[in-house]
């Protein structure tokens, strides 16, 4: 039997300029559903109210408020979606303060199309999704305490990996690409090659998207 491909996400998009909405649908086309839009908090609520979409795209300051209480009044509401937070800004108390309301990713509006497609499936998919410079941030959040809920120390599965593993690791969860990886640890891309194969047999996975919800879930960043 042939398998069924997943129905592309439905999304909505929450910004308040009209022109960059229409522009975001044009980059999606019809690799996502667009089904709603909304330019300030009160009709962005409203609108996944409505729609239960699969993704919101969401920028983090609005005419009315901040797309922090945007996530904050659907949560409340019990309503199951995922937030990526797409905006302009790329200051850190931005970055942090939307992960901490429960956004799934955060990228900056100088995200190409065919990338910003990807982040909207791996969003959809259950993965946290960052660009290296806002992955940085978060890390930093991490590494300060101010979003740690349980530490790798007591997996047994990230204890079978060597340090160097693990830093390869931490960095493919981020979102950087091997080559840099291979920048930041002044090692080779084929050794980073090397690193990241070991990882993935030894966690028993098969790719980098379930790399990214296995440490994920586990709070490792």
């Amino acid at each position: 039997m042939t398998p069924v491909a997943a129905p592309s996400p439905r999304v909505v998009i929450v910004d308040d300029h009209r022109l960059f909405r229409s522009g975001v649908r044009a980059e999606i086309g019809d690799r996502a559903t667009v089904v709603a839009e909304a330019d300030d908090v009160g009709s962005a609520v409203e609108e996944i109210e409505r729609w239960r979409p699969d993704v919101v795209l969401l920028d983090v300051h609005l005419p009315s408020g901040s797309g922090r209480e945007v996530i904050e009044a659907v949560a409340a509401a019990g309503i199951e979606t995922q937030f990526l937070a797409l905006s302009v800004s790329d200051a850190p108390e931005d970055v942090i303060g939307v992960v901490r309301a429960g956004a799934r990713g955060y990228v900056t509006k100088s995200i190409g199309g065919d990338d910003l497609v990807d982040a909207i499936f791996r969003v959809r998919d259950g993965d946290a999704v960052f660009s290296p410079r806002l992955a940085g941030f978060v890390l930093d959040a991490f590494a300060a305490g101010a979003v740690v809920h349980a530490g790798p120390e007591t997996d047994e599965d990230f204890d079978s990996l060597t340090t160097r593993e693990r830093e390869v690791l931490r960095h493919l969860a981020r979102g950087y690409t091997y080559k840099e990886i291979a920048r930041q640890l002044s090692i080779s891309v084929k050794t980073v090659e090397t690193h990241a194969s070991a990882v993935l047999r030894k966690l028993q996975l098969s790719n980098r998207h379930e790399l990214t919800r296995w440490a994920a879930a586990r709070r490792i960043w």
